[in-house]
């Protein structure tokens, strides 16, 4: 049987390695990226479309990629590519949307005869590059079987439920992980402000109940001070917005996912949009006037 013809409609920081990724499984790729120059470097191994609907036209499995679900919208519906699906086909919408989004691209994919599932991945550029993601798929059964291997390409896939499902299982993931990173960055710097070493006391707290990959990973990159985009702040705090609007709606108060927020929107305001999650630190350390490690400039304390 022949491998399903893929169309990726979005290649950027975790586009591009999942890309590969299924090049090197062997499936046959479309590619489109609104930036065109980003699938230059997958041009002699996959077709370059010119448009997101030419993208899609003739494939089998549809994923996209995309930064939200406003872009997804423009790309899916005011594009055009929802409507160049063909009968038979699935739509994969990896990216992080409203629930309700996905229930209304299902809906519309229904009525192009195609199969939806809306499959939101954690695990970042580290996972994407490993095909290690985690995936939370929403959607029917017999669809998400029809697409499953292609998904294995790409990392571990789990059934949440009902179409929706899967984006809700990404807010409660990215509600840990941005309560979480917070968590972290108090904890590092109340710790250095005290005069402990913070890479110590972060090798200890590893083999404890606060062990975690954001203590591993991300409490690793404060003490580097390497901030370099996995997944950028203001993606945390598109996540984070779209938690309390969830939350609201099915009237909920989550006042550490809206403490989160609150320090993400401020970090986002002072400039630091495009710096890695993990960055929350810097806003932490502005409203204290410290930095890990010692005091800033001209503060108080400084010696």
């Amino acid at each position: 049987m022949a491998s399903p013809h893929i169309a990726f409609l979005g290649i950027g920081l975790m586009g591009a390695p999942m890309v590969h990724n299924l090049l090197a499984a062997g499936f046959p790729l479309t590619l489109w990226n609104r930036t065109a120059s980003k699938c230059e470097p997958f041009a002699t191994r996959a077709t370059i479309a010119a448009t997101a609907s030419e993208a899609v036209a003739g494939a089998d499995v549809v994923i996209t990629m995309l930064e939200n679900g406003d872009v997804v919208e423009s790309v899916l519906v005011e594009q055009g590519a929802m409507t160049a699906l063909k009968a038979g086909a699935v739509l994969v919408d990896m990216s992080s949307v409203q629930p309700s989004l996905a229930r209304r691209h299902a809906a519309l994919a229904a009525e192009q005869g195609a199969g939806y599932l809306d499959a939101p991945v954690s695990g970042g550029t580290r996972g994407a590059e490993a095909g290690s993601l985690s995936i939370m798929a929403g959607g029917d059964s017999e669809t998400l079987e029809q697409a499953r291997p292609v998904l294995e390409a790409l990392g571990k896939v789990t059934h949440i439920g009902p179409v929706g499902a899967g984006q809700l299982a990404k807010l409660a993931n990215q509600a840990i992980v941005g309560v979480t990173i917070g968590a972290v960055s108090e904890a590092l710097l109340l710790a250095a402000r005290g005069g402990a070493d913070p890479a110590a006391v972060r090798e200890a707290l590893m083999g404890g109940f606060a062990g975690s990959k954001i203590l591993e990973q991300h409490g690793q990159r404060m003490i580097d001070r390497d901030f370099a985009p996995g997944a950028p702040a203001r993606i945390q705090l598109k996540d984070l917005r779209m938690i309390l609007d969830e939350a609201r709606s099915e009237g909920l108060t989550l006042p550490l996912a809206q403490q989160a927020h609150n320090g993400y929107l401020s970090l986002v305001a002072n400039g630091h949009a495009d710096v890695d999650h993990s960055g929350l630190l810097l806003e932490l350390e502005h409203v204290n006037g410290a930095r890990m490690g010692g005091f800033a400039p001209g503060v108080k304390g400084e010696g």
